[in-house]
């Protein structure tokens, strides 16, 4: 492989690592908005651990170390470090490939998960007293506010005791107020299911994207690897 070759090789595998890595760098940013704007987190504890914004700020902040060192040892010529980044691009690739059928799938079944975790955080509401529970009653009115809704499945669920943010009109104190009549579950469960959806694209076009590296990482590692390179 002649010179000119393996520069433009070098090129390719840089650029590719480098947008990779600002794509790595900008799911973290996405992720940690996602956190911290979140109102469903003391909604659905059972669910945590498959919400869309913690998956993407942990595969994006693993994808932003590894882009970063194939950017490294592309400008080095380093056979250790294009090892390890082949080594581990390959892992995350399957990690990447999961999670995006993870995802794909679960975006039908969203629907299960949470109506148990939203019934038992109304009847939290509705039991506690003025100043307990103050996160939960906070993102509970917060969902309601934003998605115009009431209760889990409609406002029976209140059973009388119906809050303040399930008014259509502020202020609430007219005797002819009106509430939202759909329910929160639907709400919530489209929402999710459409960011479940576009998760597992993004997952999906990360994938693609550590394919493409990886597939020109390989003759430029042999060829380091004939030359005696990447040991210095």
């Amino acid at each position: 492989m002649n010179r000119s070759c393996v520069n433009y090789l070098k090129t390719l595998v840089i650029s590719l690592n480098f947008l990779c890595w600002l794509c790595a760098a900008f799911t973290v940013a996405l992720g940690e908005f996602q956190v911290i704007n979140s109102k469903f987190a003391s909604l659905a504890t059972t669910f945590w651990p498959i919400f869309p914004a913690n998956t993407v700020v942990a595969t994006g902040t693993i994808n932003c170390c590894v882009c970063y060192l194939g950017v490294l040892g592309g400008m080095k010529e380093n056979r250790c470090m294009l090892l390890n980044f082949f080594v581990l691009l390959f892992i995350l690739m399957l990690v990447d490939l999961a999670m995006a059928c993870v995802f794909l799938v679960y975006s039908r079944d969203v629907h299960t998960y949470f109506e148990e975790d939203l019934m038992r955080s109304l009847e939290i509401y509705r039991q506690s007293g003025p100043e307990t529970n103050s996160t939960l009653k906070d993102d509970f009115n917060a969902v309601q506010h934003l998605f115009r809704c009431c209760g889990v499945h409609g406002v029976a669920d209140w059973k009388g005791d119906v809050p303040i943010s399930c008014c259509r009109e502020d202020p609430c104190d007219i005797p002819e107020h009106s509430y939202w009549q759909e329910g929160c579950l639907v709400k919530l469960t489209e929402w999710f299911s459409g960011n479940y959806r576009s998760t597992g694209a993004g997952v999906a076009t990360m994938f693609i994207l550590q394919f493409m590296c990886l597939s020109i990482t390989v003759p430029l590692f042999c060829h380091f690897s004939r030359q005696a390179l990447g040991y210095k």
